[in-house]
């Protein structure tokens, strides 16, 4: 990724970037949730916002879910969202 000073990123590298498929960041675009400016018909994101908006709104890991596993920070294995008990 491009490291320089001022990196401005299209919505193809911040999807690589942040791993996840572009119509997910598309909707966030929509509705107003990642820091973005748009050029004519083209979506910009500038990385120094991206880096800061995550350090903002995904800093703090506590209590939020273990994507591996599905399950919230210190449930019981096997107990996570969609798991019934029987």
């Amino acid at each position: 990724m491009d490291e320089k000073p001022g990196a401005v990123l299209t919505i193809d590298e911040l999807s690589a970037y942040l791993k996840i498929p572009k119509s997910t960041l598309y909707k966030l675009v929509r509705e107003g949730k990642v820091p973005c400016q748009k050029i004519g018909r083209h979506w910009r994101f500038r990385k120094v916002a991206i880096d800061r908006w995550l350090e903002e709104t995904h800093g703090d890991t506590t209590n939020r879910q273990d994507s591996r596993f599905g399950r919230a920070e210190g449930t019981p294995e096997g107990r996570g969202p969609g798991k019934a008990r029987v």
